[in-house]
């Protein structure tokens, strides 16, 4: 590992983090949610919001697709996505819904303005954002889709939209 040049969970706490947060609105996989905590940490989100019925670490299903990484990314949890997104807001993040809806803009047409803090809310499973939070955000994002299947897994969606801002902002190059 070493030869990898990995960080130590010390090093990523002081670390710079992408100014992004993830908020995942009543996910029911405990293993979607340890796959979220390697993605932020991959990515060195600023911490991931886990709301309503989402689980919390520690837990055996979520330790093992995290591997570990519950221990270096920051996460806070809210009895619901409402009172995290007013949080977040009240933060100054800017509030984006990952969702299939009106008026959403499609994730390559999406410029996200550098520094501005951003918290990406990714919902459950079945029933998507829950619709009370959808007035709170200040936009949708739609990640383009050309099978028979209207949705991709929400931990795939994640590494998804992570990964564009991630390359969009460029705050890491070089380092």
């Amino acid at each position: 590992m070493p030869e990898l040049n990995r960080l130590t969970i010390d090093e990523f706490k002081d670390a710079e983090k992408l100014p992004v947060v993830v908020v995942l609105d009543n996910i029911r996989s405990q293993n979607n949610i340890g796959s979220v905590f390697r993605t932020a940490d991959a990515f060195r989100l600023s911490g991931v919001c886990l709301c309503g019925i989402t689980a919390t670490p520690p837990h055996r299903e979520i330790h093992k697709t995290a591997l570990g990484a519950t221990e270096s990314v920051d996460w806070q949890y809210f009895a619901t996505t409402v009172e995290a997104v007013r949080s977040l807001s009240d933060q100054g993040y800017v509030i984006l819904a990952v969702e299939q809806v009106e008026g959403s803009i499609l994730l390559p047409d999406f410029a996200p303005v550098p520094l501005e803090k951003i918290a990406l809310v990714f919902g459950n499973e079945v029933n998507g954002i829950d619709d009370e939070v959808l007035p709170l955000v200040n936009g949708c994002l739609e990640i383009p889709q050309f099978g028979t299947k209207h949705s991709v897994n929400v931990s795939v969606a994640v590494g998804i939209v992570v990964w564009d801002l991630f390359i969009k902002l460029n705050i890491f190059h070089g380092k």
